[in-house]
C-alpha cells in the first residue's frame, strides 16, 4: 500500500512530466517555414519550462527537509 509521501511524490513527478510536455507541445508547434515565429507560442514554452523547473526544485527541497525530519529514512545499500 501506497503511503501518503509517495503519493504526493508521484503527483509532483508527473506535473514535471506534463510542464516538460506542454513544452515539447508549444515547440513543436510551429508556423509555416519562412514565417516570423510567434511570441505567444514562446512565451508559453518558456512559462511551461520554467514551472517545470520551479516544481523540481519544489519537490529536492521537500525530499531534503523530510529527510532531516526523519519523515522519510534513505535505504540504500550497506557499507562494509
Amino acid at each position: 500500500m501506497c503511503s501518503m509521501k509517495q503519493v504526493l511524490i508521484g503527483v509532483a513527478f508527473i506535473g514535471i512530466i506534463a510542464s516538460l510536455a506542454s513544452a515539447l507541445f508549444f515547440m513543436m508547434k510551429g508556423g509555416q517555414p519562412g514565417q516570423p515565429d510567434d511570441p505567444k507560442r514562446a512565451s508559453n514554452m518558456v512559462r511551461a519550462l520554467a514551472m517545470r523547473v520551479g516544481l523540481s526544485v519544489v519537490l529536492f527541497i521537500c525530499i531534503l527537509v523530510a529527510w532531516k525530519l526523519g519523515y522519510i529514512q534513505p535505504s540504500g545499500l550497506p557499507q562494509n
